[in-house]
């Protein structure tokens, strides 16, 4: 016969050995980690800990945000661009991604995105608002000319 105290010990033990793995094991301090290394500049350690904290983490869109920062550095723009949109899109009021994209796209002469983006800037803006005329002045040198 089964023994159902037996039975509740194990279950419970399996609880808590889950809860304790899934708290530790399962990305929560991955996103910390990864920062201070990124402080320290350490980047090729950071990007690990950050892709890491991914798996777990897929929709923290703060360390698509920084694996954007290091593809930077690395001049891997697309992997750079392409960690931007994945940060826009999972917070699209996220300024410094924006901006970061708005750099980006400038530098590719893409004056209707970079428009655009500057647009959504503007209406969410409340950090980087002082941006905005930077922004524009670049905007007038990418400025499609009326050829007459």
């Amino acid at each position: 016969m089964i023994n159902i105290n037996y039975i509740i010990k194990i279950v419970f033990y399996l609880f808590i050995s889950v809860f304790i793995l899934s708290k530790y094991s399962y990305g929560e301090n991955f996103f910390d980690e990864a920062k201070r290394k990124y402080d320290q500049k350490k980047f090729e350690d950071s990007k690990f800990l950050f892709q890491r904290n991914i798996v777990f983490n897929p929709k923290d869109a703060d360390s698509y945000l920084y694996l954007a920062k290091i593809y930077n550095k690395e001049e891997n723009q697309n992997e750079e661009k392409k960690n931007l949109k994945t940060t826009l899109l999972l917070d699209p009021k996220n300024e410094e991604a924006m901006y970061m994209l708005i750099n980006y796209e400038l530098k590719k002469s893409n004056y209707s995105s970079v428009k655009d983006l500057k647009e959504n800037l503007s209406i969410v803006c409340k950090k980087l608002c002082d941006k905005i005329e930077k922004i524009e002045k670049s905007l007038d040198d990418i400025e499609p000319k009326n050829e007459s």
